[in-house]
């Protein structure tokens, strides 16, 4: 289980941890790696990982634009829905999971954030994601796709990708 922080834009969110010592305190016995997006934290499991955040829960405000947790290789889930998962259990996470996002970074920075349609890989989305070096899928709640809008049909086919659904009837 990993924590990916994603830092707002002008901030070096590694140096802001270590520069209190309150949050020293609570990264001790973790070893936050500075990535170019912001930090990634290794911890044992989902419920250590949601205590650690809630520890953090100053700087994230201040400082985080994002807070997502890796839950399998390449796939992170936001901070609702792993709260849905652990503490009101809720969730229960299986592939597929209805409720994508793709996020897309340009030289450690979040430059977009897509609707991913269901059965869609994050290789569909390459045309929607121009001048981005790295991507990962996000799962969420249903509620937190409708917050950023409709899937992204790819140009010119008016097919949502995954669906075979054709946008142009």
């Amino acid at each position: 289980m990993n924590i990916l922080l994603i830092q707002r834009d002008g901030v070096d969110l590694h140096h802001t941890l270590f520069a209190s010592e309150t949050s020293r305190f609570a990264l001790r016995f973790y070893h936050p790696k500075k990535i170019p997006s912001g930090v990634y934290i290794s911890v044992a499991m989902l419920g250590s990982a949601l205590a650690l955040v809630s520890e953090l829960r100053w700087y994230i405000r201040r400082y985080v634009r994002e807070t997502l947790f890796e839950v399998e290789n390449g796939i992170f889930c936001t901070q609702t829905l792993a709260q849905d998962i652990y503490y009101e259990r809720t969730a229960i996470l299986e592939k597929p999971w209805a409720f994508r996002r793709i996020y897309g970074f340009s030289h450690g920075k979040l430059t977009h954030r897509l609707v991913m349609s269901m059965g869609s890989t994050a290789q569909d989305y390459a045309r929607e994601l121009p001048r981005t070096d790295t991507t990962i899928e996000v799962w969420c709640t249903e509620d937190e796709v409708e917050d950023i809008g409709e899937p992204i049909p790819l140009e010119g086919t008016g097919e949502i990708p995954g669906t075979g659904t054709d946008n142009n009837q």
